[in-house]
């Protein structure tokens, strides 16, 4: 019961941690647009790299060691992704890359994960969901920044149909990491918006044909390499 207690308040402490630096970051961008009637909610600066994004809809990514085998884009939800079915060099090894670039300078990560299991469902008639945990994973920065490596957490879990059974790793890759909380997003663009910038995103799922019911940490290794080379592609190229 106490250490029940415990988590409660510690998990209540993170959250009005993040609420407090919520109320900071709309304090500090909304007095200065209020001083001189520029809200910046209202003309944020523009995605210079919108272009970038939009081309990764229409074409996808070519990532080091694997080849792709079809793109198409693929409605899900109100917004349309990159399905990438891709086959790594040398092996049988294969994966469904979705990709969702950020569309516009309004354009923010909502309920990504939520439209991306009823997509699943509908494909597959059953998207049942186990084994689920955090991840992380590091890659190394494209450009000389504060930090040589650029840190991404992520969800991963076993998502099992009645013809496949899949491990799937999500998050939404930002300019110097990723996460899989629209809310790290939310507090990372603000600060970018202090600052004259953006933090443009891309949602990403990897969904790697496993055995029917196994354990999903047999395919981590896969996930983990694979997720690296994604978000590499991204920070280099359009992020």
């Amino acid at each position: 019961m106490i250490s029940l207690f415990k988590f409660f308040k510690e998990n209540q402490l993170s959250q009005v941690v993040a609420l407090l630096l919520l109320l900071l970051l709309l304090a500090m961008g909304g007095i200065p647009g209020y001083l001189t009637g520029r809200w910046q909610w209202k003309q944020p600066p523009p995605i210079t790299s919108l272009n970038e994004l939009k081309h990764i809809r229409k074409n996808g990514l070519t990532l080091p060691g694997w080849q792709t085998i079809e793109q198409a884009e693929q409605q899900i939800g109100e917004r349309k992704w990159s399905l990438q079915v891709i086959k790594k060099n040398g092996s049988e090894s294969q994966a469904i890359l979705l990709l969702l670039p950020q569309n516009g300078p309004m354009d923010q990560p909502e309920v990504e994960w939520t439209e991306l299991n009823g997509w699943g469902r509908s494909r597959w008639r059953k998207w049942d969901i186990a084994q689920y945990r955090s991840a992380e994973f590091t890659v190394k920065q494209p450009r000389k920044l504060e930090s040589n490596t650029a840190k991404v957490e992520a969800r991963f879990f076993r998502a099992s149909t009645p013809q496949q059974t899949f491990a799937v790793l999500q998050w939404y890759a930002l300019p110097e990491g990723g996460n899989p909380s629209p809310l790290h997003w939310f507090l990372a663009d603000q600060w970018a918006q202090w600052h004259k910038k953006r933090t443009p995103w891309v949602g990403v799922s990897i969904i790697i044909p496993m055995e029917p019911l196994g354990q999903v940490e047999k395919s981590w290794s896969l996930a983990q390499s694979l997720g690296e080379t994604v978000q590499a592609v991204l920070m280099a190229d359009a992020l």
